[in-house]
Parts: C-alpha cells; structure tokens; sequence
C-alpha cells in the first residue's frame, strides 16, 4: 500500500480498519478506495470514476460507514440509489455483509419486494436501504410511510452508476425527490455518485450539489495499463452472428450485448439450436427469469448469456472471458462499460468482439473505436428548464403533504439541478395553468389534485404518478402458474390465421407462438382485463416483438462515420473481412471526398449527406420542407429530398444558401419544427400539463439540436 494508501486508512474508525483486514480480508486498499477515504470522512461531495469491478462501493461505503459508527448515526443514515433492481438486487449481500460487520444492518425496497418485507423494514429501519428513485417516491407519497420520521436521521446518499440518470428525466426526478428529502430531515445530505465512464464529471457534480453548500470534488482512479484486445468482424446476418458466438473462444464464458430484445431472443435461439448452453437476460424477462438465467452463468464455463443492456450497468456474472457485440452500441460510454466486464483477473486484458452484420453498423463500430483511441467519452448534459418535471412534482408534493401550500412549493425543490433555469415566476405561470386546465385545484392557498389530474394521473392508487416515465401496455407472459416475462399486448392482438384477427375474448384467433427467455411457446389463452397471458412449451416459433425509442446517434459520432468512410486508413483491429466491407462502403461514398456540400443523385431525389446526427438533421428536413415542400425525410447521416423539395439540385443549393446567409435554423425555426414532430414523439407523460411556450422548450430540448443543424449549413 502507498503512503497515501496508508494514511487514507489509518483515518478510518478503528472497528472499520479491523474488519477491512480481518473480516474481508483485504490485504491492501485499492487505490480508488484510498482516493475516496479523505474527502467523504471529511462530508464532502463526491463524483468517484472508476473502471468496472474497481472497489466503487467499497470506496464510498468504507468511510461512509467509519462516519456511521465514529458519530453514532442511528435508525435510516444511508440510501443507496441505483437506476435498475437487478443492480439493487446484486449489491444487497455485499451491502449486508459489509453492514453487518459493524453490527449495522442493510434493507432493500423496490417493486419486487414484499409487503412484509416493507412492514418489517418500517418497524424497525435498517441503516442502510437500497432502493430506486421511483421507490423513493412512493415512500414520501405513501399514507402507510412515516416519511418524517423514517428520514429524519438521514446523512448521506450513494448514487450508484450516475450517469444513467443525469442523461434523461429520470435524474430530474431524483435530484427533486433529494431536495424533498432534504426538506424532510432537515439537513444538507451528503452525496456520494459513482460511475464507471463519463465524459463531464464536473458537470455531474453541480447536477450531484443541487442545493447544497458543501464543498465537492472529482475523483478519478488510474486507468488501465493495458490496451484492450479488439476486434471488429462482419457475419453477415444474425445467423451468422450466432454460429461465430457458438465458435468463437470455445470453452471461455462469454456475454454478448445486443441492440434489442428481439435480437437477444434471435441469438439465443439460433444458439440454442447449435446446442451451445445458452441464457438470456433482458427487461422483459420476469425477475425469476433474469436471476436464475444470471446465476446459473455466473456459475457455469462454457456457455454464452445475451444481454440487452440490463447487464451494462455493473451487475456481477463472474468470472467473464469475453464480451461479445451484436453491430454496435450508440455510445462510446456504452462501449466502455460492456467491454469492462472482462480483464479483471491478474493478468487478464480487456476485450471486446464486434460481430456486425450489415456493411453500415461495421462502419459504425470502427467509427466508436476511432473515438474511443482519441479518449473521447460522451458528456452528459442535464436539463435546466424541465417544466414537466416541476409539474410531476407539485403533484406529487400535494399528495405527499396532502394539500401542497402553494407559497411554499418553489421552495421544496428549487435546489434541485433540472429546475436551474426556472424561477418563481415560471412555477406561478405553470400552477394557473395546470389549475385552469382542472389538473391542480386550488382551496384556501393549498394545491391538490384536480379533476383532469385525478383522471390522468390518479388512476390505480396514483401510480402514473410514481415514475416519471410511461409503462408501454404489455401482457405478463405465465406457464404452470409461473411468470416467464412480458410482450407487447399490440403483438399478441394482431396475430392472425386465415386472415382473422385475434379478439378481446379469452382466446386469440391466431397460431399465437413466440420465443421468450430463448424458448419457443403458444399462446393458449389471453385474459385481457388482468393482462395475462397463459402459454406452453413448443418446439419452434417466431420472435416476439416489442416497443422501443428509436435510436438517434449523435454528431460526434456521426462526423466520426465520414472520416471512416473518406479517409484511407485501415484499423489493426479490422479483420479481414471487415476491412473488404468497410472498402466498399468507402468506394461507394467517394463523392465525400469532394468539396462543397455533399449533394448527391439518390432515388428519386437528391440526398445531402451531413453527417450531422439524428437531432440536427430532423430540424434541417423539417425546415427545408417548409421552404422546398415535400417530400423531405432525415436519419442520422443526412437529409433525402423527394418528389417536389428534391426537383432542382440548383433549388436545394439557393435555400442552403439562404439559410447560411440568414444564420439559420434559428430558435423558432427549431420551435416550429419540433411542435411539428409532437405527434409523432411525444416526449413526456407530463406534456398535458403544460403551457404552450414550456412544451415548445422541452420537445426543442429533446428532439432537435439547432447548434449542430446551424454548424453544418455554415
């Protein structure tokens, strides 16, 4: 152990220090855990980064737990938040044993968890809990919960695995329900955020702060001495993809990641029918499912899991050999903490295969590889003016406090980071709005639910109102009185036979038969008001489908495409089927080394490949449209123009140009066309409760990026 190494240990409580070395055996501190010893015995904020496996949890609950028993905490000192229950489900022996070391105990709450296990927890709380923001959220709104109370000895919260929150609404939601929390025990909470990959870590600390006025740091553990073993192939298909993971590193453990659950179903199958021992784990997966599909890998060798992204986020499956990827992940980031579940034993580097099956994501991938060489890491960039996540609030405060004083409400969250750009002001406008829309009601100077709000957010005991985000309609998968998993309701509806449609009767009309968990099973009966669906065993079937948010890359990303497909440069980690695909594609895109505006013939039309993202290109299509007319339509890479808008190559240059020379997409042009795209994205459940201008603010926020569309036109 280092000097350092030794003095950030001898800092700790004493009982702490003897059951580092005699009850867990440690030998040595690792160096991320000596690097978070003085700053959170000393109560400062945190923002630890460190690889996968690095000791994070022990680094923050060490002194964590030093302060527990120097300063006598007694009853709920600790939560312990994380953004998926597989993950709170994994840390909760680890957590316990550490705990009970002390003679401290540990306590998880989530949706999974009993109600008698809920009532032993609230007769007598442990010092620490594990738990979910959505969770949280029920505690506080909860009559059943003594939320003042049961928080009142509250000192710090560890936040693990930060960045998939601060990236969207569901870290909005959980830095509000921190500045409640704080309200509640009546002192600023320490808090402590861990994270494996993060590109503006200073950044995430002012999201961590909110209203807090202790000081904070980053901290940053040592990187990895070695470079990872890469590898980037193209296959071909998801057949060919599954015959190279049943091939490739024979005999080792290997988790390969895919894009979706369909494809983690396809895989499996295909896997299984090679007779590769085969597991699966995604959202739809019961808990059971996923449990036993994660211990049973953890415990075998030769063998193969897929995994959508429910296995990024840390959760523990044992020794791995090798990570596998299906195409490409749509971040760096993301990259990063897949190919960190392996190179942990002595001696062992990281790895990660790509398996790609179209020429495009083969680009892609070696694309993220080039970023990933130049040490770029996506940043994150946390809403400041998140109206709908205000109004979410006053909501649920009214509930909370059954009956919200509306001179009071501002200050109950305005600490928190996504309300930053707000004020006073802003919150008075959306309250008259919500109250003259029937959302909130107004009695005496208190806020309560109103009718429309009682309508549609106060249905099932006000669960629309715990989570921030919605649940899409899904039917509970059940064989022998067991839960499998869940599929979309949409699916099983429209399965036919003879051109007849399935129907809301207790049995559909068609051959209804899917693979879920890697088996094949048929429907057998359907019952629609309790959204069950009863099923057994086939010997083959059709993969399951299921709703998703569309993937939009981003411009870093994007630019990163062209420079592979214009430049000549071939990758060592390219094999050599790759090189001859990526090759092609560069053949085929020749026209990029010209210069100018990267206007080509396509069918039909013309195509203007910017290479400017999914954001940036939806608000070029949708204002080059309004001047050309249709048909204009963008994905990632650039803007197809048809029918009347791509008529005239000349036409397409003049409103280029006058766009340039206007400075344009301006803020209504993104305005505009954002409200243009509401239909067909809605953003936020919370949407109806806002005034005109806050919603044009949001979907301009999420759906268009106007720096990036002004950068490429100029």
């Amino acid at each position: 152990m280092t000097d350092a190494g030794v003095a950030a240990f001898e800092r700790l409580a004493p009982a702490v220090r003897y059951q580092i070395v005699n009850g867990l055996g440690f030998a040595a501190l690792r160096p991320v855990q000596a690097l978070a010893i003085p700053p959170v015995l000393d109560g400062e904020h945190v923002v630890l980064l460190a690889p996968t496996a690095g000791g994070k949890t022990e680094a923050a609950f060490f002194p964590l737990l030093s302060r527990m028993d120097a300063e006598d905490w007694r009853g709920l000192s600790v939560l312990y938040v994380s953004p998926i229950k597989a993950l709170l489900n994994n840390q909760r022996d680890r957590l316990e044993h550490l705990t009970g070391l002390l003679g401290r105990r540990a306590a998880t709450w989530h949706g999974d968890v009993g109600q008698a296990a809920r009532r032993a927890f609230l007769r007598d709380p442990s010092d620490v809990l594990l738990t979910t923001p959505e969770s949280l959220e029920v505690m506080l709104m909860s009559p059943r919960v003594p939320a003042r109370s049961l928080f009142r000895g509250l000192q710090a919260v560890v936040i693990d695995e930060v960045h998939a929150f601060v990236r969207d609404d569901r870290g909005g939601h959980l830095a509000s329900v921190l500045e409640r929390l704080v309200r509640l025990c009546g002192r600023d909470l320490q808090r402590v955020a861990l994270s494996a990959t993060v590109g503006n870590p200073e950044v995430i600390l002012e999201w961590l702060r909110g209203s807090s006025k202790r000081a904070g740091r980053v901290l940053r553990a040592p990187g990895a001495t070695t470079e990872p073993e890469v590898v980037i192939d193209f296959v071909g298909s998801e057949g060919g993809a599954a015959k190279a993971a049943g091939a490739l590193f024979a005999g080792d453990k290997r988790l390969m990641f895919v894009e979706s659950r369909r494809a983690a179903e396809s895989i499996a199958s295909a896997l299984n029918t090679q007779g590769v021992p085969v597991f699966v784990s995604h959202s739809s997966l019961s808990p059971d499912s996923r449990a036993q599909a994660e211990r049973a890998f953890s415990e075998a060798r030769n063998c193969v899991i897929v995994a959508t992204s429910t296995l990024e986020l840390g959760i523990d499956v044992g020794d791995l050999d090798r990570v596998l990827q299906l195409d490409a992940p749509g971040t760096v980031a993301s990259f990063l903490q897949r190919m960190g579940r392996t190179g942990r034993r002595a001696g062992a580097r990281a790895n990660c295969t790509f398996l790609c099956t179209e020429p495009e994501t083969t680009v892609h991938a070696a694309a993220l590889m080039r970023l990933h060489q130049r040490g770029y890491v996506e940043p994150v960039r946390p809403p400041r003016k998140a109206a709908h996540l205000l109004a979410h609030q006053l909501m649920a405060l009214s509930l909370q406090l059954g009956g919200l004083p509306e001179s009071d409400a501002w200050a109950w969250v305005s600490g928190a980071a996504p309300f930053a750009g707000l004020g006073p002001g802003d919150v008075k406008t959306l309250v008259e709005h919500m109250l003259s829309k029937g959302i909130l009601h107004r009695d005496g100077g208190l806020l309560s639910l109103g009718p429309d709000g009682e309508k549609r957010y106060g249905r099932r005991n006000f669960e629309s109102l715990y989570a921030v985000f919605d649940a899409p309609r899904v039917l509970t998968v059940m064989w022998a009185g067991q839960e499998v998993g869940q599929v979309d309701a949409t699916f099983i509806a429209l399965q036919k036979e003879d051109g007849e449609e399935a129907g809301p009767d207790d049995r559909p009309k068609g051959p209804a038969a899917f693979v879920l968990g890697g088996r094949a099973w048929r429907v057998t009966s359907v019952e629609w008001p309790k959204a069950l669906l009863h099923v057994r065993p086939v010997e083959d079937a059709k993969m399951a489908r299921w709703t998703g948010s569309p993937r939009v890359r981003g411009r870093v990303l994007c630019e990163a495409i062209r420079e592979v497909l214009s430049s000549e440069d071939v990758d060592p980690w390219w094999s050599k089927r790759a090189r001859a695909v990526i090759a092609e594609q560069r053949a085929e895109h020749e026209f990029l080394a010209r210069e100018g505006t990267c206007l080509v013939e396509a069918p039909g039309g013309l195509r203007w490949w910017t290479f400017a993202g999914g954001a940036a290109n939806q608000l070029l299509g949708r204002v080059l449209e309004g001047m050309l007319g249709k048909s204009v339509a963008a994905d990632d890479l650039g803007v197809t123009l048809r029918e009347g808008a791509g008529a005239s190559e000349a036409g397409v240059r003049m409103a280029l140009a006058k766009l340039r020379a206007e400075g344009r997409p301006s803020e209504a042009d993104a305005r505009a066309a954002a409200l243009r795209m509401r239909a067909a994205a809605r953003v936020s459940k919370f949407q109806p409760c806002l005034t005109a201008e806050m919603e044009g603010d949001l979907l301009v926020e999420a759906l268009v990026d106007v720096e990036g569309a002004r950068a490429v036109v100029g």
